[in-house]
Protein backbone atom coordinates (compact mmCIF):
# COMPACT_ATOMS: atom_id res chain seq x y z
CA UNK A 1 0.00 0.00 0.00
CA UNK A 2 1.67 3.48 -0.97
CA UNK A 3 3.01 5.19 2.15
CA UNK A 4 3.38 2.29 3.77
CA UNK A 5 7.13 1.64 4.26
CA UNK A 6 8.33 -2.03 3.27
CA UNK A 7 9.44 -4.17 6.37
CA UNK A 8 12.60 -5.29 7.35
CA UNK A 9 13.20 -8.85 7.17
CA UNK A 10 15.76 -9.06 9.88
CA UNK A 11 13.45 -7.36 12.48
CA UNK A 12 10.24 -9.23 11.03
CA UNK A 13 12.16 -12.67 12.07
CA UNK A 14 13.11 -10.86 15.60
CA UNK A 15 9.82 -10.37 16.03
CA UNK A 16 8.70 -13.56 15.44
CA UNK A 17 10.99 -15.04 17.48
CA UNK A 18 10.17 -12.96 20.52
CA UNK A 19 6.72 -13.68 20.20
CA UNK A 20 6.94 -17.44 20.17
CA UNK A 21 8.72 -16.95 23.54
CA UNK A 22 7.27 -18.34 26.56
CA UNK A 23 6.74 -15.60 28.77
CA UNK A 24 5.48 -13.54 25.74
CA UNK A 25 2.09 -15.77 25.41
CA UNK A 26 1.31 -15.84 28.53
CA UNK A 27 1.85 -11.98 28.40
CA UNK A 28 -0.56 -12.06 25.15
CA UNK A 29 -2.90 -14.11 27.27
CA UNK A 30 -3.31 -12.27 30.16
CA UNK A 31 -3.93 -8.94 28.29
CA UNK A 32 -7.05 -11.45 26.79
CA UNK A 33 -7.99 -12.24 30.35
CA UNK A 34 -7.57 -8.95 31.99
CA UNK A 35 -9.62 -6.89 29.60
CA UNK A 36 -12.74 -6.28 32.65
CA UNK A 37 -10.01 -5.31 35.04
CA UNK A 38 -8.14 -2.56 32.86
CA UNK A 39 -11.54 -1.62 31.53
CA UNK A 40 -11.81 -0.84 35.31
CA UNK A 41 -9.11 1.26 35.81
CA UNK A 42 -9.52 3.28 32.41
CA UNK A 43 -12.71 4.25 33.99
CA UNK A 44 -11.34 4.95 37.31
CA UNK A 45 -8.83 7.41 35.42
CA UNK A 46 -11.40 9.34 33.66
CA UNK A 47 -13.43 9.75 36.40
CA UNK A 48 -9.96 11.93 38.25
CA UNK A 49 -10.18 15.53 36.33
CA UNK A 50 -7.41 16.20 34.77
CA UNK A 51 -7.78 19.47 32.82
CA UNK A 52 -4.38 20.71 30.72
CA UNK A 53 -2.49 22.13 33.41
CA UNK A 54 -3.81 20.63 36.01
CA UNK A 55 -3.32 17.04 36.21
CA UNK A 56 -1.96 16.61 39.37
CA UNK A 57 -4.68 14.31 41.35
CA UNK A 58 -4.58 11.83 38.23
CA UNK A 59 -0.47 11.77 38.09
CA UNK A 60 -0.64 10.75 42.11
CA UNK A 61 -3.46 8.22 41.20
CA UNK A 62 -1.28 6.60 37.95
CA UNK A 63 2.17 7.08 40.45
CA UNK A 64 0.45 4.70 43.11
CA UNK A 65 -0.46 2.13 40.24
CA UNK A 66 2.44 2.21 38.82
CA UNK A 67 4.47 1.22 42.52
CA UNK A 68 1.55 -1.79 43.19
CA UNK A 69 2.40 -3.34 39.39
CA UNK A 70 6.10 -3.21 40.80
CA UNK A 71 8.09 -0.05 39.93
CA UNK A 72 10.09 0.40 42.57
CA UNK A 73 11.83 4.56 40.94
CA UNK A 74 8.33 5.83 40.57
CA UNK A 75 8.74 9.88 40.30
CA UNK A 76 6.44 12.96 39.41
CA UNK A 77 9.06 15.45 38.09
CA UNK A 78 8.88 18.89 38.61
CA UNK A 79 7.04 19.69 35.68
CA UNK A 80 4.41 17.39 36.56
CA UNK A 81 5.47 13.88 34.70
CA UNK A 82 5.18 10.33 36.47
CA UNK A 83 8.69 8.46 34.95
CA UNK A 84 8.85 4.86 36.70
CA UNK A 85 11.81 2.87 35.12
CA UNK A 86 11.83 -0.61 34.76
CA UNK A 87 15.59 -1.59 34.64
CA UNK A 88 16.73 -3.99 32.09
CA UNK A 89 20.11 -6.18 32.42
CA UNK A 90 21.77 -3.14 31.51
CA UNK A 91 23.62 -4.10 28.51
CA UNK A 92 20.77 -2.16 26.15
CA UNK A 93 19.23 1.42 25.11
CA UNK A 94 16.45 3.51 27.09
CA UNK A 95 12.96 3.15 25.48
CA UNK A 96 10.13 5.45 26.62
CA UNK A 97 6.74 4.27 26.71
CA UNK A 98 4.22 7.46 27.16
CA UNK A 99 0.75 8.14 27.41
CA UNK A 100 -0.77 11.67 28.35
CA UNK A 101 -2.85 12.30 31.54
CA UNK A 102 -4.52 15.46 30.35
CA UNK A 103 -7.57 16.12 29.37
CA UNK A 104 -8.96 19.21 26.87
CA UNK A 105 -12.20 19.21 29.13
CA UNK A 106 -12.11 22.03 31.68
CA UNK A 107 -12.59 21.95 35.45
CA UNK A 108 -15.87 20.65 36.82
CA UNK A 109 -16.81 19.08 33.35
CA UNK A 110 -19.14 15.49 34.37
CA UNK A 111 -16.69 12.88 33.76
CA UNK A 112 -19.04 10.41 35.48
CA UNK A 113 -18.95 7.34 32.96
CA UNK A 114 -21.83 5.61 31.65
CA UNK A 115 -21.55 1.88 30.22
CA UNK A 116 -24.01 0.23 28.32
CA UNK A 117 -22.70 -2.91 27.17
CA UNK A 118 -18.88 -2.61 25.61
CA UNK A 119 -19.64 0.93 25.11
CA UNK A 120 -18.23 3.90 27.59
CA UNK A 121 -19.72 7.48 27.83
CA UNK A 122 -17.76 10.24 28.90
CA UNK A 123 -15.46 13.14 28.25
CA UNK A 124 -12.09 11.71 28.08
CA UNK A 125 -12.63 7.93 28.16
CA UNK A 126 -11.12 7.37 25.03
CA UNK A 127 -8.37 10.37 24.62
CA UNK A 128 -6.11 9.38 26.36
CA UNK A 129 -7.28 7.29 29.32
CA UNK A 130 -7.50 4.48 26.89
CA UNK A 131 -3.30 5.09 26.74
CA UNK A 132 -3.40 5.36 30.40
CA UNK A 133 -5.24 1.90 30.56
CA UNK A 134 -2.94 0.43 27.79
CA UNK A 135 0.37 1.36 29.73
CA UNK A 136 -0.28 0.26 33.36
CA UNK A 137 -1.54 -2.97 31.46
CA UNK A 138 1.56 -2.98 29.45
CA UNK A 139 3.52 -2.98 32.90
CA UNK A 140 1.74 -5.46 34.67
CA UNK A 141 2.52 -7.74 31.48
CA UNK A 142 5.71 -7.52 32.14
CA UNK A 143 6.16 -8.17 35.52
CA UNK A 144 3.53 -10.51 36.38
CA UNK A 145 5.04 -13.15 33.56
CA UNK A 146 8.95 -11.86 34.47
CA UNK A 147 9.89 -10.89 31.31
CA UNK A 148 13.59 -9.49 31.59
CA UNK A 149 14.96 -7.36 29.34
CA UNK A 150 18.05 -5.97 27.80
CA UNK A 151 17.12 -2.57 27.82
CA UNK A 152 15.51 -0.16 30.28
CA UNK A 153 11.99 1.03 30.29
CA UNK A 154 10.62 4.09 31.22
CA UNK A 155 6.70 4.22 31.70
CA UNK A 156 5.69 8.01 31.81
CA UNK A 157 2.28 9.67 31.96
CA UNK A 158 3.07 12.76 30.47
CA UNK A 159 1.49 16.44 31.50
CA UNK A 160 -0.06 19.08 28.89
CA UNK A 161 -0.34 16.99 25.50
CA UNK A 162 -3.33 18.88 24.54
CA UNK A 163 -4.12 22.27 23.33
CA UNK A 164 -1.97 24.86 24.98
CA UNK A 165 -0.20 22.51 27.09
CA UNK A 166 2.32 22.23 23.72
CA UNK A 167 3.48 18.99 24.87
CA UNK A 168 5.00 20.44 27.74
CA UNK A 169 5.50 17.28 29.41
CA UNK A 170 7.11 15.68 26.26
CA UNK A 171 9.56 19.00 25.98
CA UNK A 172 10.70 18.25 29.48
CA UNK A 173 10.86 14.43 29.02
CA UNK A 174 13.53 15.18 26.52
CA UNK A 175 15.30 18.31 27.91
CA UNK A 176 18.55 16.40 27.84
CA UNK A 177 18.40 15.41 31.33
CA UNK A 178 17.20 11.88 31.06
CA UNK A 179 19.23 9.60 28.50
CA UNK A 180 16.21 8.08 26.53
CA UNK A 181 17.17 6.52 23.40
CA UNK A 182 13.58 5.83 21.64
CA UNK A 183 9.90 6.65 22.45
CA UNK A 184 6.90 4.96 21.72
CA UNK A 185 3.38 7.35 22.09
CA UNK A 186 0.04 5.63 23.31
CA UNK A 187 -2.54 8.24 22.07
CA UNK A 188 -5.19 6.58 19.97
CA UNK A 189 -6.79 3.72 19.99
CA UNK A 190 -6.86 2.36 16.58
CA UNK A 191 -4.07 -0.41 16.13
CA UNK A 192 -4.55 -0.23 12.40
CA UNK A 193 -2.58 2.97 12.07
CA UNK A 194 1.54 3.95 12.55
CA UNK A 195 2.02 7.62 13.19
CA UNK A 196 5.54 8.03 12.17
CA UNK A 197 6.30 11.84 11.87
CA UNK A 198 5.66 14.92 13.29
CA UNK A 199 3.14 17.41 12.45
CA UNK A 200 4.56 20.56 13.85
CA UNK A 201 2.06 23.51 14.91
CA UNK A 202 3.09 26.94 15.24
CA UNK A 203 0.56 29.01 17.24
CA UNK A 204 0.28 33.13 18.12
CA UNK A 205 -2.36 34.66 19.96
CA UNK A 206 -2.16 38.25 17.80
CA UNK A 207 -3.34 41.41 19.03
CA UNK A 208 -3.78 45.12 18.29
CA UNK A 209 -4.08 47.65 20.27
CA UNK A 210 -5.01 51.05 20.03
CA UNK A 211 -6.90 53.69 22.05
CA UNK A 212 -10.27 53.34 20.31
CA UNK A 213 -13.06 56.04 20.60
CA UNK A 214 -16.86 56.58 19.73
CA UNK A 215 -17.48 55.73 16.47
CA UNK A 216 -19.50 59.36 15.37
CA UNK A 217 -17.50 61.89 17.13
CA UNK A 218 -14.21 60.39 16.80
CA UNK A 219 -14.42 59.36 13.29
CA UNK A 220 -11.44 60.06 11.16
CA UNK A 221 -9.28 60.64 14.45
CA UNK A 222 -8.46 56.99 15.27
CA UNK A 223 -7.90 53.45 13.84
CA UNK A 224 -9.89 50.68 14.32
CA UNK A 225 -8.31 47.64 15.65
CA UNK A 226 -10.99 45.48 14.37
CA UNK A 227 -10.74 46.98 10.97
CA UNK A 228 -6.96 46.43 10.83
CA UNK A 229 -7.14 42.55 12.08
CA UNK A 230 -9.76 42.37 8.93
CA UNK A 231 -7.28 44.06 6.77
CA UNK A 232 -4.91 41.37 8.02
CA UNK A 233 -7.13 38.29 7.35
CA UNK A 234 -7.71 39.57 4.23
CA UNK A 235 -4.56 38.74 2.84
CA UNK A 236 -4.18 35.57 4.71
CA UNK A 237 -7.16 33.99 3.89
CA UNK A 238 -5.71 33.97 -0.31
CA UNK A 239 -2.82 31.94 1.07
CA UNK A 240 -1.87 28.86 -0.90
CA UNK A 241 0.20 26.39 1.15
CA UNK A 242 1.69 23.53 -0.68
CA UNK A 243 -0.55 20.22 -0.14
CA UNK A 244 2.97 18.29 -0.30
CA UNK A 245 4.30 18.64 2.04
CA UNK A 246 0.78 19.24 3.82
CA UNK A 247 0.87 22.39 5.37
CA UNK A 248 -2.08 24.31 6.45
CA UNK A 249 -3.36 27.08 8.64
CA UNK A 250 -6.41 28.55 10.51
CA UNK A 251 -7.62 31.12 12.55
CA UNK A 252 -9.35 30.00 15.16
CA UNK A 253 -10.48 32.76 17.70
CA UNK A 254 -11.35 35.69 17.38
CA UNK A 255 -12.64 38.59 20.12
CA UNK A 256 -12.52 42.47 20.18
CA UNK A 257 -14.49 45.57 20.52
CA UNK A 258 -17.12 46.47 23.00
CA UNK A 259 -20.20 47.90 21.68
CA UNK A 260 -21.40 48.75 18.05
CA UNK A 261 -21.13 52.64 18.76
CA UNK A 262 -17.14 52.35 19.24
CA UNK A 263 -14.14 52.49 16.95
CA UNK A 264 -12.31 48.81 18.46
CA UNK A 265 -9.83 49.94 20.98
CA UNK A 266 -8.35 45.69 20.99
CA UNK A 267 -8.84 43.12 18.60
CA UNK A 268 -7.53 39.61 19.14
CA UNK A 269 -7.06 36.31 17.00
CA UNK A 270 -5.88 32.96 17.59
CA UNK A 271 -3.76 31.29 14.75
CA UNK A 272 -2.68 28.03 14.09
CA UNK A 273 -0.34 26.80 11.39
CA UNK A 274 0.50 23.09 10.89
CA UNK A 275 2.68 20.90 8.37
CA UNK A 276 5.52 17.87 8.70
CA UNK A 277 7.85 20.02 6.61
CA UNK A 278 9.63 22.92 9.18
CA UNK A 279 11.22 24.88 6.77
CA UNK A 280 7.44 25.23 5.25
CA UNK A 281 6.34 25.73 8.31
CA UNK A 282 8.44 28.42 8.95
CA UNK A 283 7.88 30.55 5.53
CA UNK A 284 3.75 30.30 6.12
CA UNK A 285 4.81 31.40 9.83
CA UNK A 286 6.85 34.48 8.35
CA UNK A 287 4.30 35.66 6.05
CA UNK A 288 1.20 35.23 8.17
CA UNK A 289 3.25 37.56 10.97
CA UNK A 290 4.01 39.92 7.86
CA UNK A 291 0.60 40.37 7.44
CA UNK A 292 -0.41 41.38 10.35
CA UNK A 293 2.27 44.20 10.67
CA UNK A 294 0.85 45.17 7.00
CA UNK A 295 -2.84 45.46 8.34
CA UNK A 296 -1.90 47.53 11.35
CA UNK A 297 0.39 49.42 8.59
CA UNK A 298 -2.78 50.41 6.32
CA UNK A 299 -5.01 50.90 8.67
CA UNK A 300 -2.80 53.37 10.24
CA UNK A 301 -2.13 55.26 7.36
CA UNK A 302 -6.31 55.09 6.64
CA UNK A 303 -6.68 57.98 9.29
CA UNK A 304 -3.44 60.51 8.98
CA UNK A 305 -4.90 62.73 11.48
CA UNK A 306 -4.57 60.18 14.08
CA UNK A 307 -1.30 61.39 14.84
CA UNK A 308 1.59 59.45 16.54
CA UNK A 309 -0.31 58.97 20.12
CA UNK A 310 -3.49 56.99 19.00
CA UNK A 311 -1.93 54.82 16.28
CA UNK A 312 -2.55 51.29 16.68
CA UNK A 313 0.12 48.60 17.26
CA UNK A 314 0.84 45.10 17.45
CA UNK A 315 1.46 42.31 20.40
CA UNK A 316 2.48 38.92 18.98
CA UNK A 317 2.15 36.05 21.76
CA UNK A 318 3.60 32.58 20.82
CA UNK A 319 1.08 30.02 22.58
CA UNK A 320 2.66 26.69 20.75
CA UNK A 321 5.77 25.48 19.05
CA UNK A 322 4.93 21.14 18.47
CA UNK A 323 8.25 20.88 16.20
CA UNK A 324 7.88 19.05 13.24
CA UNK A 325 9.92 16.41 11.70
CA UNK A 326 9.77 12.93 9.46
CA UNK A 327 12.02 9.94 9.91
CA UNK A 328 13.11 7.43 7.35
CA UNK A 329 11.36 4.34 6.60
CA UNK A 330 13.94 2.12 8.07
CA UNK A 331 13.78 3.87 11.36
CA UNK A 332 13.66 1.28 14.31
CA UNK A 333 10.53 2.50 16.23
CA UNK A 334 8.89 2.76 13.00
CA UNK A 335 10.10 -1.08 11.80
CA UNK A 336 9.33 -2.67 15.12
CA UNK A 337 5.89 -1.06 15.30
CA UNK A 338 5.04 -2.44 11.81
CA UNK A 339 6.61 -6.44 12.01
CA UNK A 340 4.62 -6.45 15.13
CA UNK A 341 1.66 -5.63 13.32
CA UNK A 342 2.76 -8.05 10.85
CA UNK A 343 2.96 -10.62 13.34
CA UNK A 344 0.04 -10.35 15.18
CA UNK A 345 -1.58 -10.29 11.55
CA UNK A 346 -2.98 -6.28 12.14
CA UNK A 347 -3.61 -4.08 8.63
CA UNK A 348 -1.93 -1.23 8.07
CA UNK A 349 -4.44 1.18 7.10
CA UNK A 350 -2.48 4.15 7.65
CA UNK A 351 1.41 5.03 8.03
CA UNK A 352 1.48 8.83 8.55
CA UNK A 353 2.40 11.61 10.66
CA UNK A 354 0.87 13.54 13.30
CA UNK A 355 0.93 15.65 16.22
CA UNK A 356 1.39 13.98 19.72
CA UNK A 357 4.13 13.68 22.59
CA UNK A 358 6.50 12.03 20.06
CA UNK A 359 6.38 15.21 17.91
CA UNK A 360 9.52 16.36 20.48
CA UNK A 361 11.64 13.24 20.22
CA UNK A 362 11.24 13.28 16.35
CA UNK A 363 12.23 16.59 15.75
CA UNK A 364 15.31 15.98 17.47
CA UNK A 365 16.06 12.39 16.08
CA UNK A 366 15.05 10.23 18.16
CA UNK A 367 13.72 7.33 17.21
CA UNK A 368 9.63 7.39 17.88
CA UNK A 369 6.13 6.66 16.81
CA UNK A 370 2.75 6.71 18.06
CA UNK A 371 1.12 3.53 18.70
CA UNK A 372 -2.92 1.85 19.32
CA UNK A 373 -4.07 1.39 22.44
CA UNK A 374 -6.67 -1.00 21.56
CA UNK A 375 -10.74 -0.94 21.16
CA UNK A 376 -12.30 2.28 18.95
CA UNK A 377 -12.73 5.66 20.20
CA UNK A 378 -15.44 7.61 18.86
CA UNK A 379 -16.59 11.93 19.17
CA UNK A 380 -12.80 12.42 20.74
CA UNK A 381 -12.74 16.15 22.04
CA UNK A 382 -16.34 16.43 22.30
CA UNK A 383 -19.01 15.50 25.69
CA UNK A 384 -20.62 13.33 23.67
CA UNK A 385 -17.17 10.82 23.54
CA UNK A 386 -17.38 7.21 23.93
CA UNK A 387 -15.11 4.00 24.01
CA UNK A 388 -15.94 1.10 22.34
CA UNK A 389 -13.68 -1.86 24.27
CA UNK A 390 -13.86 -4.26 21.48
CA UNK A 391 -10.43 -5.98 20.95
CA UNK A 392 -8.59 -3.21 23.70
CA UNK A 393 -6.29 -6.60 24.64
CA UNK A 394 -4.65 -6.11 21.12
CA UNK A 395 -3.09 -2.68 22.01
CA UNK A 396 -0.98 -3.77 25.11
CA UNK A 397 -0.23 -6.83 22.99
CA UNK A 398 1.26 -4.40 20.28
CA UNK A 399 3.00 -2.35 22.08
CA UNK A 400 4.66 -5.46 24.17
CA UNK A 401 5.97 -6.93 21.26
CA UNK A 402 6.90 -3.31 19.87
CA UNK A 403 8.86 -2.33 22.58
CA UNK A 404 10.43 -6.09 23.20
CA UNK A 405 12.10 -5.84 20.00
CA UNK A 406 13.73 -2.09 20.28
CA UNK A 407 14.89 -3.17 24.08
CA UNK A 408 15.71 -6.94 23.11
CA UNK A 409 15.86 -10.15 25.25
CA UNK A 410 18.90 -11.91 25.80
CA UNK A 411 19.66 -14.64 23.75
CA UNK A 412 16.58 -14.08 21.58
CA UNK A 413 16.91 -10.55 19.90
CA UNK A 414 19.32 -7.70 20.45
CA UNK A 415 17.89 -4.33 20.85
CA UNK A 416 17.39 -2.85 17.78
CA UNK A 417 16.82 0.64 19.07
CA UNK A 418 20.93 2.30 19.18
CA UNK A 419 22.05 3.76 22.23
CA UNK A 420 22.30 7.91 21.00
CA UNK A 421 24.33 8.77 24.20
Amino acid sequence: MAGIPPLNSEVLSAVEKLAAKPEVRAAFAEAERDVDRAMREQIELCEIEAPTFHEENRAKRVAELMRTYGLKDVVIDPIGNVVGRRPGRGNGPVLALGAHMDSVFPAGTDVKVRQEGRIYHAPGIGDNCSGLRALLQILRMYEDNHIETEGDLLFVGTVGEEGNGDIRGAKALFDGSRQIDGFIALDMADVNTVQNGATGAHRWRVAIEGTGGHSYLDYGMVPSAIHAMGRALNVIADFDPPSDPKTTFTVGTIKGGTTVNTIAARCEVDVDMRSVNLEELDELEKKTLDAFRLGVELENKRWPKAGPERQLKLVLTQIGNRPAGMQPDDSPAVQAALCAMKQMDLEVKQCRPSSTDANKPISIGVPSVCIGTGGVTHNEHSLKEFFDSTGMEKGPQLALLTTLALVGIDGVSTPMLPKLG
